[in-house]
C-alpha cells in the first residue's frame, strides 16, 4: 500500500508528542496541519455485483458514485480525497473550511457528526479546482491548512 507520507517525507503519523489532544481523530500531521484521508471507488451505479466488477475506468461514459464517508469536520484543518477508478487515481486537497461550504456534503446519518460527499459523473468537474498532483499534496495540504487557521 502507498502511504501520502511516501509521497512526502514530511508527513508523520500524528501521536500526542506532536498534538497532546491526540486519540486517534485524523491520519496525518505534517507541521502542525492535522490532516484527514478519506478514499472512494468509482463504481457503476447501474450495475450489480460486487465492487470489482463494478469498477469502471476514468472516463468511462457509465454513470459513477463515489462516496467519501465518515467526514467529522471538527478533527482535521484539511482533508484528502482519494478517488480511484480502474486506472486512474485522483486526489483533491480541500481545507476544512472548503469542505464544510461544499454544496455536495450531507449528513452521513440523520442527527449525527458524520457527514459525506459523493461524487458523480454529474458533479466530478465541480471539484477540478481541489485537483492536486501527487509531488504537489504536502505544499498544498501546508498552503490550506495555515490559510484554514
Amino acid at each position: 500500500m502507498l502511504y501520502t507520507y511516501s509521497l512526502d517525507n514530511r508527513f508523520v503519523r500524528p501521536n500526542k508528542r506532536l498534538d497532546p489532544n491526540y486519540e486517534g481523530q485524523y491520519d496525518l500531521w505534517i507541521n502542525g496541519v492535522k490532516v484527514e484521508i478519506k478514499s472512494a471507488r468509482a463504481i457503476n451505479t447501474k450495475k450489480r455485483g460486487n465492487l470489482v466488477s463494478k469498477a469502471l475506468r476514468f472516463g468511462s461514459r457509465e454513470p459513477f458514485w463515489m462516496n467519501f464517508q465518515q467526514i467529522k469536520l471538527d478533527i482535521a484543518d484539511v482533508f484528502i480525497l482519494i478517488g480511484v477508478w480502474v486506472d486512474k487515481i485522483i486526489y483533491w486537497v480541500m481545507s476544512n473550511e472548503e469542505v464544510k461550504k461544499n454544496s455536495y456534503l450531507s449528513h452521513q446519518h440523520r442527527g449525527g457528526i458524520e457527514y459525506q460527499i459523493g461524487i458523480t459523473e454529474t458533479n466530478l468537474t465541480d471539484f477540478d479546482r481541489y485537483v492536486v498532483e501527487p509531488t504537489k499534496i504536502g505544499d498544498v495540504v501546508l498552503e490550506k491548512g495555515r490559510n484554514n487557521s
